[in-house]
């Protein structure tokens, strides 16, 4: 079954193909009575304007790339929803890709995106093939790393840094008067491994030997891969005093596993979580956490692009701290 076309369109509405064209891009260039008429048979017909027609008439995609290491992990949906929120709402539409923590992946996906003439790329993340970072430093578009903070930008940079943010989780179990602090993480990627030097920084600090690093790769974070870590840690007769666990689910399974086995939360075993996902504050107990500003590095990312992208210039590098806070609940004693 054959597509239907601009002319069948102008054929159905008894105009020409150049006026149909017209209607679908300039509406407000051709009458109510003419616009309407266009809009009935091209619902009628149920067309499609093909896109890549325009875009290569136009030289314009009006299109964003968007890499994430996962569509699994909820921690991204704020940062793609403030994505999508501001970059639609100026016209564009969002192409997102997973590199599933794959650099070489990652890399594939920037050439896919440049491939497609994408007028501007966010990456979450700063960790590059040396390789992709020369396609990225040569592309004639923006370029927004974000998540972590960069010694050395592309383009623009926004995030946190993961190190003070894990340093800050420890010290935080410190200053309760804790000692033996468990370190727990799924995949060790890049973020997870900078919160573990933060862990190592503090325990180091206050002359504390690393208790216990529970990690498991290669691995989704998930509420059951945190009771799952937490119950081998348990069964090998490590019994901590408190649990640093690299993101929320896995924090909320090892509340999970604590309360199967009869350990009180905080009372025998504290335990904090990282990003301050909304169930954290609703955890029984509540859930001390890490906040991230995912949604506010999203919106910014966007806005920053869409501001160059109307400068028609590319921006210098630019390092944007949007920083951390430690939200102190009922898992650690709040």
């Amino acid at each position: 079954m054959r597509r239907v076309t601009l002319d069948d369109v102008a054929s159905f509405a008894g105009v020409s193909p150049i006026t149909v064209s017209r209607v679908l891009r300039k509406p407000d260039a051709v009458s109510e009575p003419l616009r309407l008429r266009v809009n009935a048979a091209v619902r009628e017909l149920g067309y499609v304007p093909n896109i890549a027609a325009s875009r290569l008439a136009s030289a314009r995609t009006h299109a964003i790339g968007v890499i994430v290491p996962t569509l699994y992990n909820v921690i991204f949906a704020e940062y793609l929803l403030a994505l999508h929120e501001v970059l639609v709402d100026g016209g564009f539409q969002v192409v997102v890709v997973n590199s599933r923590y794959s650099e070489v992946e990652e890399e594939n996906a920037i050439k896919a995106l440049l491939g497609q003439r994408v007028e501007a790329i966010i990456i979450a993340g700063i960790h590059h093939t040396a390789h992709a970072r020369q396609l990225l430093a040569h592309a004639n578009l923006p370029i927004v790393e974000t998540l972590e903070l960069s010694q050395d930008p592309i383009d623009i940079n926004i995030g946190m840094s993961q190190e003070s943010a894990g340093r800050a989780a420890t010290q935080h179990l410190i200053q309760r008067g804790f000692r033996r602090i468990a370190f727990l993480s799924g995949n060790l990627d890049h973020r997870s491994q900078s919160r573990l030097d933060g862990y190592h920084l503090a325990m180091c600090e206050s002359d504390f030997k690393d208790f216990e690093l529970v990690t498991q790769q290669p691995s989704h974070s998930s509420i059951a891969l945190g009771s799952a870590l937490c119950a081998n840690m348990l069964e090998r007769g490590r019994m901590p005093e408190a649990i640093f666990c690299t993101d929320d689910n896995l924090a909320l399974g090892a509340l999970q596993e604590c309360r199967k086995r009869g350990i009180g939360i905080p009372n025998d075993i504290s335990v904090i979580g990282f990003h301050d996902l909304e169930f954290a504050a609703c955890a029984s107990p509540s859930l001390s956490s890490i906040a991230s500003r995912r949604y506010e590095t999203g919106r910014l990312a966007a806005e920053k692009v869409l501001s160059a992208i109307q400068a028609s210039t590319r921006p210098g590098g630019e390092r944007i701290d949007l920083g951390f806070e430690v939200k102190v609940r009922e898992s650690t004693g709040g």
